[in-house]
Parts: C-alpha cells; structure tokens; sequence
C-alpha cells in the first residue's frame, strides 16, 4: 500500500491524537502544513524522516492562559520568547485576566497581528479581549461605576474585536480598573460575547478566603448573560482556603451536570506569580498608577494600606492578609536584582523596617514595576484540580525580567513528567487532551488540538520515559528534556531542544 510523498515522514512512533483515546502505533506525514494519519501497512517516501521509536507523537499543546501578549515585541530576549514553544506550546492564548494588548497599546486585533507578523513567532498567539483593558480605556482608572454611555462603548469595541476574531472576555476582578465594575457591568459584556458563542473567562474577585462567593458570582454572570464559562488558573489559596478544592469542584460538577458550560485551567505549581502592587488595597490605585506612587509617598496613606491588609476591605481579596509577608518574594526589580528571590519579611527584617515601608520603597524606585511570586496554595488542592476532567492546562505564565515564575518554562514538561509518569495522577493520553483538545474546544480552535487527517500540522513529538522539566525558582527558563521535535504549521521550529530559524507562528482568529 503506498502512503504517499510528504515533507516530513514520523515514523515508529505512539500515536496520542489529543481525544484521550488509547496510544496507537501509527506514522504521521506532513505535506503543505496538513496532517495525514497512515494506514497501518502504508508505505511512504518524504523528504525528511524522524524516527519516532518510543516516541510518542500529539497535537501541538495549547496554552489556555499566558500573558505572553507582547513577549516577541518587548525585547525580553529568545529564552523569555521560545519558552512556550520548547516545551511543545504551538499555540498560546493571552489577554488574560482582563488585561489585552488592544484596545490600549493597540488599537484593535488587526494592528496587534501586524506587529507579531513583522517580529516573527515561531509559535501562533490567540488573544481574549480584557475587561480591565475596555474599561481602562473607556472609563480610566476611577474608582467608579460606568456610565450608561460608557458601558455601550465598551460592548462595541467587545463587539468589533469578538467579530475580528479574538477568542472571547477575559476578566482579572482582582486588579484595578477591572475590580472597580459590578457584577452587571460584566454581564454585560459577556453577553456580548455569548453572542458570539464565545467564552467568559475569568480571574475570580477572590481565589482565597471568600472564593466560594466570588465563583457564585461568576456562575451569575454566565447564567445571566448566556456566555460559556470560563474559570483561570482554579485555586483555593491562602492559609483559610486550603481544602477548598473539596468543596468548589463537586460545585462545578454540580453546575455541569445541570447543563452550565462551565471549565477550567490549572498550573501545577503551589506558587502563583503577580504583579507587587497587587498585593495594595484597591483604593490605593484609584486614579491609576501615577496615583498609587503618590499615595505610596504619603505617610497617612501608607498607614491606610497597613491597616487594610491587617483588616480586610469588603470585597478585596487580600493576599498577603492570608498569608503573610514571608510568603511573597520579588521576582523582578529591574533597579534593584539583588532583591529578586528574597522575601518582603525578609527584606524587611534586614532593615528593621515596617514591611509596608519596603513595599512602598521598592514600588517607588521601579516606578511601580515589580512582579512577585506568592506562595500561597497547598498540593492536595492544586492536584485535585489539575485531575477534574473539565480542567486544561494554563501556565498562567507571566514573561518579565528577573526571576520569573519556573511556570513560563516548564508546565507541559512537569504535568507530563512529574504528573503523569511518576506520580500517574492521570494516563498520557489524558494529560494530553488537557493540553490540547480540551482547550482548543474552549477557545474555539477549529481544527486544532487533535490529530486526524487534514488537520493543521501543528505536533510535539517527545520521549515519555525522560520528558521532564528543569525550570526552578532559582533558575527559572531553563528549557525541558525529552522534547524531541516541535512542528507549527508543517514546520519544524524545535529540534532536539534547539529552537530552529523558521519563524511561522501568527495571530489566529477564532
């Protein structure tokens, strides 16, 4: 039987086709960037051959939620750039946690792919379109309600952005200016996406102490506006939520069973990343970033913010108020790296200073820019997540200077190697479904994220028994093992942990 001349012939490997349906041994050929499945028996000719022995062959992994919108244009350098794609990411998606790259820096989704088009991707970029983003640049940074005005432009640019092709509505409830709108305000956006039969997704107001709440506010707003939803990186953080995945899962089994559209994602780290200004109280960033500095200047207000974390604000999820100074370390500080790795409480200690004063100062000397990494959840929850089977893979990565997150390098690589081989919480073809099929279901991917005949060749080939990562919090972009070969469109832009020359990753439409 002949199979044909393809561009490239995988040949002798396991077949794991991203339905979680058993690894069958089949060859895979790529022509013109499309995937053919050969019959067992086939004989084949092409002008490149991989052998795959003990191998196994899957769809190109998905990322269901970066924040890698503008890492090709920022000038991070190539290990921040191809850290998703070496691990086998041939496509992310970004403008999460209600914070997009248009309409702000952009003007619009077609500006945004232009950009990536002139830079060159090695992997392809979806975008969400961030509440916090339509609202910053519509209402600004004020702490008030939208006007009725204000609330029909916001879903007219939701609107022309849904129509060009991004991939839904993406909320962050937590950060400012997005935590400043009410519940009505985004379920009015959201129905403008369930309009376009495209998903809510969103960072809850609070994953902590109060998450039970802030989910049931979620679940109104996608009963309430018709919209799919969407939960980001699912915790219970915190030391007063620990557990809280017993109770917040079979909630959502609940609401599935009872006919909600309702998923999720999941990193598997204990250890989340943010951004230092977070950690304030949402009145500190009324009126912006220039008027959170100024009130970091101010002595009175100062105070105000370390009575706030001690007491708590209705409606904050306050992060360091359940937890704690020791559990959060400086990721990146651009002025001052030999601050990066270290504790607030440590720092603080160091110069028996107030642990607020060393926020402020530190805030004020990087005008503002400093991530974090917050430590802050427990194992049992992050693996009762990670095996929910409404749950895909997120790396929720966060590309800065610094020190950041392992999560960016090494996510894919640690579910399948930690997760799947050594600690078998679920079977590799269903980690693989999570990676790929499951979020390309989500996020509207036609074609993508399984492989069958005259699907868009986008596929990882890797090696089960040594695929691992090696991404630490002391050294945290260093790339994978067992990654074997990475292919975007029928173009090999991985081979053997080398990133290629070959650049044809683009801005998808959904």
């Amino acid at each position: 039987m002949t199979g044909g001349h393809f561009d490239l012939l995988i040949r002798g490997g396991d077949l794991a086709d991203g339905t979680g349906a058993p690894l069958l041994p089949k060859d895979v050929g790529i022509a013109a960037g499309l995937v053919t499945i050969l019959p067992a028996g086939a004989t084949a000719t092409a002008r490149r051959v991989h052998d795959a022995t003990r191998q196994v062959v899957a769809p190109g992994f998905i990322d269901a939620h970066t924040h890698s919108d503008q890492t090709n244009l920022n000038g991070l350098g190539e290990a921040q750039a191809h850290a998703a794609v070496l691990q086998g990411v041939t496509v992310e998606i970004c403008g999460n946690c209600g914070d997009s790259a248009f309409p702000g820096h952009y003007r619009d989704l077609a500006a945004f792919a232009r950009a990536h088009a002139a830079s060159g991707r090695a992997n392809h970029l979806v975008s969400l379109v961030g509440h916090g983003t339509l609202r910053g640049s519509v209402v600004g940074h004020a702490n008030r309600a939208a006007t009725a005005q204000e609330l029909a432009q916001m879903c007219r640019l939701l609107d022309e952005a849904l129509t060009a092709g991004a991939a839904g509505l993406s909320s962050g409830l937590i950060y400012t200016p997005g935590s400043y709108a009410d519940t009505a305000e985004v379920t009015a956006l959201a129905a403008v996406a369930a309009r376009h039969r495209k998903p809510y997704v969103t960072h809850l107001r609070d994953e902590m102490s109060h998450v039970d709440a802030a989910l049931d506010e979620a679940v109104r707003i996608a009963r309430d506006s018709g919209a799919a939803l969407h939960v980001s990186h699912h915790k219970t953080a915190g030391t007063y939520a620990w557990g809280g995945t017993l109770r917040t899962l079979p909630h959502l089994e609940r609401l599935r069973a009872q006919g909600l559209d309702v998923t999720c994602d999941v990193y598997p780290y204990t250890a989340g990343s943010t951004a230092l200004a977070a950690m304030l109280p949402p009145w500190a960033h009324d009126g912006g970033p220039q008027s959170l500095l100024a009130r970091l200047r101010d002595p009175a207000a100062r105070a105000g913010m370390r009575a706030a974390i001690a007491e708590g604000v209705p409606g904050w999820e306050n992060t360091v108020g359940n937890g704690g100074w020791d559990r959060i370390s400086v990721a990146g500080a651009g002025r001052q790296p030999w601050l990066q790795g270290r504790t607030i409480a440590q720092i603080a200690a160091e110069r028996d200073a107030e642990a607020i004063d060393v926020v402020a100062e530190l805030l004020l000397a990087e005008d503002g820019d400093v991530t974090i990494i917050s430590h802050s959840m427990r194992e049992d929850d992050v693996q009762r997540v990670l095996s929910a089977p409404f749950s895909m893979i997120g790396s929720d990565g966060v590309p800065k200077p610094g020190l950041p997150h392992p999560r960016w390098a090494g996510t894919f690589a640690r579910v399948l190697g930690h997760y799947t081989r050594d600690l078998a919480l679920f079977s590799l073809p269903e980690a693989v479904r999570k990676m790929t099929q499951a979020s390309a279901a989500r996020f509207g991917l036609t074609g993508r994220g399984v492989l069958r005949d005259g699907a868009p060749a986008d596929l990882v080939v890797f090696d089960p028994a040594t695929v691992a990562d090696r991404a630490t919090f002391a050294d945290p972009l260093l790339s994978p093992v067992g990654i074997r070969l990475v292919v975007v469109d029928g173009t090999v832009v991985v081979e053997e942990g080398t990133v290629t020359a070959a650049r044809p990753g683009r801005v998808l439409a959904c």
